[in-house]
């Protein structure tokens, strides 16, 4: 492991982190494509499917807690959503992770590519105008959210992800839950979701620990400065962003995948 491999692993795990804690999402959305395409372009070795999402599980734990903390302070953290959502996609992520080993590196890539396809048209799907509602009287529907999030936790635990990205536009689209408590309540749900994931790589041998640790260090230092920028930021900008980020990342994925 030499000095040019800690930088870019470093490097590709502030980025993600930053964007993690400002949007909302875990960052393996950013990460996934960066650790697959990256390091090769500075003549390192290529981080296979299998690496790529194990090293993502292990620091999506860290980065979301990360940014929970920063977000703990404001009522930003919705506590049933949390327990709803959080419950169903820790079970799910669970089976899904655990399920990843027995997928080829191609099946892998293809459950993360149609991911970000749904999550992308969800992002650009209209949304009700919930942001100036007051945040003690946000309702939902509560066997409908725990329902998506065992979904979405089954094939994020699939690649690794925690389901951040997918779990952001369910809670806006769907369960119509004001910006800036999404970004908050979903880095939380991320954060429980990410520990079955985590648990299932580990178990099934799928973590590269060196470049996971350089990742989680980067992730504890830009995750909360991410998170800091998302409070100042106009939630209108943020949600572009985030689907300018996703519709790309997809994109790139597909093409990789048909050519």
């Amino acid at each position: 492991m030499d000095l040019t491999f800690i930088i870019v692993i470093f490097a590709i795990g502030f980025i993600g982190s930053f964007l993690s804690g400002m949007l909302g999402v875990g960052g393996s959305i950013i990460k996934y494509p960066m650790l697959l395409y990256i390091p090769p372009l500075f003549g390192l070795v290529a981080f296979t499917a299998h690496e790529v999402s194990g090293i993502s599980a292990v620091q999506v734990l860290f980065a979301s807690i990360a940014g929970v903390w920063a977000y703990r302070k404001g009522g930003y953290l919705n506590k049933q959503l949390i327990a709803y959502m959080g419950g169903a996609i820790l079970i799910g992520s669970l089976i899904g992770s655990y399920g990843s080993s027995f997928l080829s590196e191609q099946a892998v890539n293809i459950v993360y590519g149609t991911l970000a396809v749904i999550a992308a048209v969800m992002m650009f799907i209209p949304k009700k105008q919930v942001d100036d509602m007051p945040l003690d009287e946000v309702t939902f529907n509560k066997p409908l959210a725990a329902i998506l999030a065992l979904i979405v936790g089954i094939a994020s635990g699939i690649v690794g992800a925690a389901g951040g990205f997918l779990l952001v536009p369910i809670m806006l689209t769907v369960l119509h839950i004001p910006t800036r408590m999404t970004i908050a309540t979903s880095l939380a749900v991320t954060f429980i979701s990410s520990i079955g994931g985590s648990a299932g790589k580990l178990v099934t041998g799928q973590v590269d620990y060196l470049p996971a640790i350089i990742m989680i260090a980067a992730s504890l230092l830009a995750a909360p400065l991410g998170a800091k920028a998302g409070k100042k930021m106009n939630t209108g900008i943020l949600q572009i962003i985030l689907a300018l980020m996703i519709a790309g990342t997809a994109v790139k994925l597909w093409l990789d995948i048909l050519i």
